[in-house]
């Protein structure tokens, strides 16, 4: 393929708990751009010292968790006047902030769970009925998260959550099945259902093989389908977001859709949700990757 004279560097890895998946994600994009043709240079990130090669004309944004998809690495980048790939700093703070993203959803009408906000510093008391799901207010890949079906084991649920901040979100447990809806610009993708061995989508449901099996297109009725992506874009729109996101859903017994969180900077190997997705609509892992280096391209050009 034609080389592209742009220098696109790929930020992976991190200081955050998600750092393996997150260089997982960058080798792939890596590898996936420069099988497109664009002059890729990899920079595993540790804080916020890094150093990108001169010229580098966009930032591809290969990090989760802390520091790479909360804003801060965003502000940073926009300091130093580099373009880069996803959601504004706003947006990677507010979706990635569970409590501020809830308080989103609220106004903006997008269905989501009944939920309370406790505090460290505060009473631990919980109204909502139980189980309800522990959440840290400020992780990804189910860091923080604990199902708790019984009232002596909240205690220990909240103590989990506060190891990762002041906040934890307890959320009212939703019985049904996992689906997720990737955005692309602002064109939904096919929906894929997640179907976790164990019935809980944690971390290790997430990132072991053969944990879990996921169908895309998923077996919905076209009103469903259309309404669960109409959501997604509420959603995605509703928290200011750009050029890509993941976001995440419960559908209830009844067929009532959920959402549960966007994910900015969703997991970006070949076999991750958003890729899936986008090769179930016809766009190869490569198109993807220029893509999403193109909108970032585009909006430079424009700022220029």
């Amino acid at each position: 393929m034609k080389a592209r004279n742009d220098k696109v560097a790929v930020l992976m890895g991190g200081p955050s708990a998600e750092r393996e998946v997150s260089l997982n994600s960058g080798a792939a994009v890596s590898a996936g751009l420069r099988r497109a043709g664009w002059h890729v240079t990899d920079v595993d990130i540790h804080g916020p010292d890094f150093t990108l090669e001169p010229d580098t004309a966009v930032a591809f944004l290969a990090l989760h968790g802390t520091f790479g998809e909360d804003g801060t690495l965003q502000r940073l980048l926009e300091e130093r006047g580099v373009a880069y790939t996803g959601c504004g700093v706003q947006a990677s703070h507010d979706c990635f902030d569970k409590v501020i993203s809830k308080r989103i959803f609220e106004a903006a009408g997008v269905p989501s769970a009944r939920y309370e906000v406790l505090t460290a510093s505060g009473p631990r008391r919980v109204t909502l009925p139980l189980p309800v799901v522990v959440k840290a207010a400020c992780q990804g890949s189910s860091v923080g998260v604990t199902i708790v079906r019984e009232a002596n084991a909240l205690e220990a649920a909240l103590a989990e959550a506060f190891r990762y901040g002041d906040e934890a979100v307890v959320e009212e447990f939703v019985a049904g099945r996992e689906f997720t809806v990737g955005l692309l610009g602002e064109t939904p993708l096919p929906v894929v259902e997640v179907r976790p061995k164990t019935g809980v989508y944690d971390y290790a449901s997430k990132y072991t093989k053969g944990a879990t099996e996921y169908e895309v297109p998923a077996r919905l009725s076209e009103a469903l389908t259309r309404k669960m992506q109409e959501i997604a874009l509420a959603a995605f729109r509703a928290a200011g977001c750009r050029d890509y996101s993941r976001i995440d859903f419960l559908l209830s017994r009844d067929e009532q859709p959920y959402v549960l969180e966007i994910n900015t900077l969703p997991g970006m190997t070949e076999t991750s949700l958003l890729p899936k997705a986008a090769v179930a609509a016809g766009i190869s892992f490569e198109d993807l990757c220029s893509r999403m280096v193109m909108m970032a391209l585009e909006r430079r050009v424009r700022n220029v």
